[in-house]
């Protein structure tokens, strides 16, 4: 895909996002709303979703490399957890949890699913999909820990019985056995599936509006994380693939795309749920999210 292209389809994602923004300044979209939004999109819309894009010719390459995407991206995650802990230990504890979160956890999801969607189709929904298993399974385990300091293993069987991750082993399962769904069947998944691009930017739209626009930019911890969610760790995975060989453009494409997305929504949301600074959480997302309609282009122009 030329670089034209991939611009082309990042400035449609933020003119709906702005959509978002718009609704919400006119009340169309309030926070009671974007919690309904964000439960159709979470339990219906990106399982049709991610089911559609198994519906697919079984290949044992595409095989080989779901379990390379499961591989990594269970390591991205171990690994920005571990680096997470000393590189924010000079910002106090509510600032820290928050770019702590920030850094592990990218919008892979919201963001992350429509990008690859318009860039490699079925196929990069597909990868995604593996990105997010090892996403959930840390948000709610690792994710609830940053912010509690406790460990709780009932949040494990909550990550494992997500309907995003039941929708990953019922793709597999079609997948692998060739299954082949009824057209009526087929053609619901895909039209369920195309409503998660537009609904997840309205809810980002509709969240950024909720930050104050003079506050929006304040604050060197705003840039510091950026550079880090942004810029320095999808150069850092786009290196340290391209040094171990991996040659696939598409596997690439997804491994770099899931990891260069901004903070994951689910930072503000989880800041509210276990009583962290849910503003400064607001304002991470808003801001990486806002940066990163420059910073994925240029990413994936490298790529």
């Amino acid at each position: 895909m030329t670089g034209n292209i991939v611009i082309n389809q990042v400035i449609i994602l933020f003119l709906i996002m702005i959509a978002g923004f718009y609704a919400n300044k006119r009340d169309i979209i309030n926070q009671e709303t974007r919690k309904k939004l964000s439960e159709i999109l979470v339990r219906i819309t990106l399982p049709a979703m991610i089911i559609y894009s198994y519906n697919q010719e079984f290949s044992q390459e595409l095989l080989k490399n779901s379990w390379i995407m499961i591989v990594y991206s269970f390591g991205i995650h171990i690994f920005t957890a571990i680096i997470s802990s000393f590189i924010f230990n000079r910002f106090p504890k509510n600032v820290k949890d928050i770019l702590k979160f920030a850094t592990i956890y990218s919008n892979c999801g919201y963001m992350g699913l429509p990008i690859l969607e318009v860039l490699y189709g079925k196929i990069g929904i597909f990868y995604a999909s593996m990105y997010i298993t090892a996403f959930n399974i840390f948000t709610w385990t690792n994710g609830v820990m940053i912010f509690t300091g406790e460990k709780n293993t009932k949040a494990l069987k909550k990550a494992l019985l997500n309907p995003g991750i039941i929708a990953v082993f019922a793709g597999m399962m079609i997948f692998i056995f060739s299954i082949k769904l009824p057209y009526p069947v087929f053609k619901t998944f895909e039209i369920l599936g195309t409503m998660t691009t537009p609904l997840s930017m309205l809810i980002i739209g509709s969240l950024i509006a909720d930050v104050k626009f003079k506050e929006l930019f304040s604050g060197w911890a705003l840039y510091y994380i950026s550079l880090i969610r942004l810029l320095i760790l999808p150069l850092f995975v786009l290196s340290v693939l391209k040094i171990s060989g991996v040659n696939d453009t598409t596997l690439l494409g997804a491994c770099v795309t899931t990891v260069a997305m901004p903070a994951a929504a689910n930072t503000a949301v989880f800041a509210e749920r276990y009583n962290g600074d849910a503003y400064f959480a607001s304002r991470t997302v808003a801001f990486t999210t806002i940066l990163s309609m420059i910073t994925i282009p240029a990413i994936l122009y490298l790529i």
